[in-house]
């Protein structure tokens, strides 16, 4: 027998059952008792169409749907491929005209010649009926004694709250003192690490605890449950949670006996008519139970608010609530004279760590500019002219200084100074190249030295000073500048604030302005497009490599240019298209710091980019920085500029005036360290001290969040005692790649040897692909930033001539790259159309897709 055949009787009984309770409600509103015909007229409709109801719903809810599939093939239906909402659809239907039964005949041959039977069923209706109302009457009555009650106890529990605490106090006192003297006390883990076994530390000191909320976060040693997001979890008791008990048990019991013996008498007389019993101190209790709630809420509050010793001081005094009352008054007073000395206390530390956080780190960010220092400041849009006027100067002085933001920049006017017969030394962190008979100096901004005096420095990029990881060393350098001729080169919104910054300075305002217009194409732009001269600037190396390789492939030599290529590398990129080797270049954003090119078009293939924590639009100030490299004085007199998409919303930007620059971050200098020594020896003080800093207006203070995660890694240890604060800074503040696990250990290897004096570990070299090549230059790099500052050139030496052979490689790896470069799926490897707009073939998409829809 299936499904469909058991449940039909059991549909029968239901409706039956409802027809019955229908009735019933049909006579306990009839005052006088109507004729059977007269409840099937009126509901007629009701009992035609209650089978039809129960037995549908009762038969689509419990018949199996290969069973529902059976029975709709054998009235050929064909349901194979359906879906299950068809199949129901079509299976309610068959229903309705299957086994009807007959609720009209069957009421008439149980209920319409027994008069008798009739009448019986409306006096049994009528008396339930009359039986609700009084109880719905009793339970008004009932409901308005409640809040009579409630309202009473409030009042009460208001009126006598100083006796109620006066209770908890005494009672909370001598547990408190049995619990001091008798429990032992466990040395502290966070409650949650049940897996960590209490050790005992001995016995509890009243003198270690001056409030009693101190004492309060001490553990037990037992487990309790808490109730948190809809979940119970367990965890380590600490004595917060048995004294709070201690307190509601404590009043549950006393407060609902004191508050029934003044209630008043009519109050009681009316309770004892509603509920016919007494009102008792237990029936009281369950009536208040949200007032004692917070009756105790506010009890516990007070006593955490109170002097271990206090409480102690009651230990053995009977309780007697005028002597205890007294005790109190003077208990509290004491307590906020106290109170207002810890304040002041408090203030004053307050101040004097204030004090003490200016004294140590607030002297360093007040400018100290140079009394004979000329400023001039180049100020101007990207492919201007500003740095060639800047260099121009420094080249005719006895002695000068670049400051670069890249090293690739150092090392381009390095070899410019250089190729125009002006001695020039280079000097970044990872390298040193001196020049025999040098007074000038390329190096990036980091290496500024405020003592070392020049005739000229000219620093560069001055925007940058906004930055917030290295905003910093510009602010030094500009404020610093140990020369005659300060020349900063910035761009149009970084003029306000260098005005501001330098106002008390001998200053020079010269502005440029593009000789060769921009103009947008209003073309969208597509590969196929590209001619000679383009540079395509897109935001991952994997869409440079991709895009370079597509366009070798359709006759085009290409240059490239991103981020993490070695300086080298890039160099030589930038040389294969200034001699016209390579006739496209394909970039990311790197085009466009300082890097001047001759380049016809700028092309966006995005309008988006990743920067590091989300995907979002290009900035106006981004589009101008790498647009503006567009067009060359003397080879295109017009520089163009095209998108792929959102042409309006892309040109809207480029024209959008410039937001100035309202803040630039500062950091830790030396001289800050050195203050520093003169209180504290630790490097975390240090952390905490520079979090509670208040930068001067117009500043923000740098993170120092990878220098914080560095050091958690050696907090502590050996190590870090084996340092200076400075040496130890120095480490922290060492510029590398720290997202990469591999740069991260060798970091902290390095330091660990230098810590021991011991040979520094040598970097790991793996060379199979790009990516490893791209890596194992960065690790080069950061051991040479170590070799240089423990003064071992030789080694260095040693050490940069490996790094030309990486960057061979990476040449090699790149040229290859483009040859042979493959779209491939992220997940399966599976090769991808070269038009693909995915990452993830389909089949990889597919199978993603029906694992999330089985999830959800």
């Amino acid at each position: 027998m299936g499904k469909l055949e058991s449940i039909y009787p059991i549909a029968i009984e239901n409706t039956k059952e409802k027809i019955i309770q229908d009735m019933n409600y049909y006579l306990e509103s009839q005052e006088t008792l109507p004729p059977f015909a007269a409840y099937v007229s009126e509901r007629l409709s009701f009992i035609e169409q209650i089978w039809l109801n129960v037995w549908l719903n009762k038969a689509s809810n419990d018949v199996p749907r290969k069973e529902k599939k059976v029975f709709l093939n054998e009235r050929g239906f064909v349901t194979e491929g359906s879906d299950h909402k068809l199949i129901n659809s079509m299976f309610r239907n068959e229903l309705k005209s299957h086994r009807p039964f007959d609720a009209l005949t069957w009421m008439n041959e149980a209920f319409s010649n027994k008069q008798a039977d009739w009448e019986y069923r409306y006096k049994e209706a009528r008396g339930n009926f009359f039986k609700r109302q009084e109880e719905q009457r009793l339970a008004k009555q009932r409901w308005k004694i409640r809040v009579r009650l409630q309202d009473e106890a409030i009042a009460y529990f208001e009126n006598n709250s100083l006796v109620l605490y006066l209770h908890v106090r005494s009672y909370i006192a001598g547990i408190l003192a049995k619990d001091l003297k008798n429990k032992p006390k466990f040395q502290y883990v966070d409650p949650y690490l049940l897996e960590e076994k209490l050790v005992e530390e001995g016995r509890f000191h009243a003198t270690e605890y001056l409030m009693v909320t101190d004492f309060f976060e001490e553990l037990t040693g037992d487990i309790h449950s808490l109730f948190d997001w809809g979940k119970n979890r367990f965890e380590y008791e600490n004595y917060f949670y048995r004294y709070e008990r201690l307190v509601s048990d404590l009043l549950v019991k006393i407060a609902p006996e004191k508050c029934l013996n003044q209630l008043p008498v009519g109050l009681h007389h009316d309770y004892l008519e509603s509920y016919g019993e007494r009102l008792t101190a237990i029936a009281l209790q369950d009536i208040v139970r949200d007032e004692l709630t917070d009756l105790s809420q506010a009890c516990f509050d007070e006593l955490q608010e109170e002097y271990v010793s206090d409480l102690l001081n009651l230990e053995g005094v009977p309780f007697d609530e005028a002597v205890h009352e007294e005790i109190f008054e003077k208990d509290e007073a004491n307590r906020e004279i106290r109170k207002a000395e810890a304040l002041a206390e408090q203030a004053r530390k307050q101040a004097e760590e204030q004090r003490m956080i200016n004294d140590i780190i607030g002297k360093a960010y007040t400018p100290s500019l140079g009394k004979r220092v000329s400023y001039i400041l180049h100020i101007g849009e990207t492919n201007t002219g500003k740095t060639h006027q800047a260099l121009q100067k420094m080249k005719e002085a006895q002695s000068g200084l670049y400051l670069a933001p890249l090293r690739l920049l150092a090392l381009e006017v390095f070899d410019k100074l250089n190729a125009d017969g002006i001695p020039c030394s280079l000097k970044t962190g990872e390298e040193e190249k001196l020049v025999p008979g040098a007074t000038h100096t390329s190096s990036t901004v980091e290496m500024f030295h405020e003592k070392d005096y020049h005739e000229v420095i000219v620093i560069d990029e001055a925007q940058m000073i906004a930055d917030k990881d290295r905003g910093f060393a510009w602010f030094r350098a500009i404020t610093q500048a140990n020369a005659k001729e300060v020349h900063i080169i910035g761009s149009k919104n970084i003029k306000v604030m260098l005005l501001n910054l330098l106002e008390e300075a001998e200053l020079e305002l010269r502005e440029y302005r593009r000789d060769i217009p921009l103009e947008v194409e209003q073309r969208e732009f597509e590969l196929k497009f590209t001619k000679k001269g383009d540079a395509l600037i897109c935001f991952s190396r994997r869409q440079v490599l991709e895009t370079a390789s597509r366009l070798k492939e359709s006759g085009h030599n290409v240059s490239m240019i991103y981020g993490s290529m070695p300086p080298e590398n890039r160099k030589r990129q930038i040389e294969l298209f200034n001699r016209g080797e390579t006739s496209v270049v394909v970039a990311t954003d790197a085009i466009g710091m300082g890097l001047n090119l001759p380049i016809r078009r700028i092309v966006f293939l995005e309008n988006e980019k990743f920067d590091g924590t989300r995907r979002r639009r290009l900035t106006s100030q981004e589009i101008k920085q790498i647009a503006g490299r567009a067009g060359r004085k003397g080879i295109y007199d017009t520089g163009k500029v095209a998108f792929t998409a959102e042409i309006k919303i892309m040109n809207k930007l480029l024209d959008q005036a410039d937001e100035p620059v309202q803040t630039f971050t500062i950091a830790p200098t030396s001289a800050v360290f050195e203050r520093f020594q003169k209180y504290y020896r630790n490097m975390g003080t240090f952390f905490e001290m520079w979090e509670r800093f208040e930068p001067p207006k117009g500043t923000k203070k740098a993170s120092l969040s990878e220098e914080r995660e560095l050091y958690e890694l050696i907090r502590g240890t050996e190590t870090e005692a084996r340092f200076s604060l400075m040496d130890l800074y120095g480490f922290l503040h060492i510029p590398f790649s720290a997202k990469e696990p591999s740069l991260i250990r060798q970091w902290l290897e390095t330091v660990e040897a230098i810590a021991e004096s011991s040979d520094l570990p040598e970097p790991i070299i793996k060379t199979r692909n790009l990516e490893e090549l791209e890596l194992s230059y960065k690790a080069i790099g950061l051991h040479l930033l170590f070799l240089y500052r423990m003064g071992q050139k030789t080694e260095a030496v040693y050490w940069e001539r490996i790094r030309e052979e990486i960057s061979e490689g990476v040449h090699d790896q790149l040229k290859d790259e483009m040859l042979n470069y493959q779209k491939k799926c992220k997940r399966c490897g599976k090769k991808l159309p070269d038009d693909s707009r995915f990452h993830i073939c389909d089949a990889c998409y597919r199978r993603g897709h029906r694992k999330t829809h089985r999830l959800h």
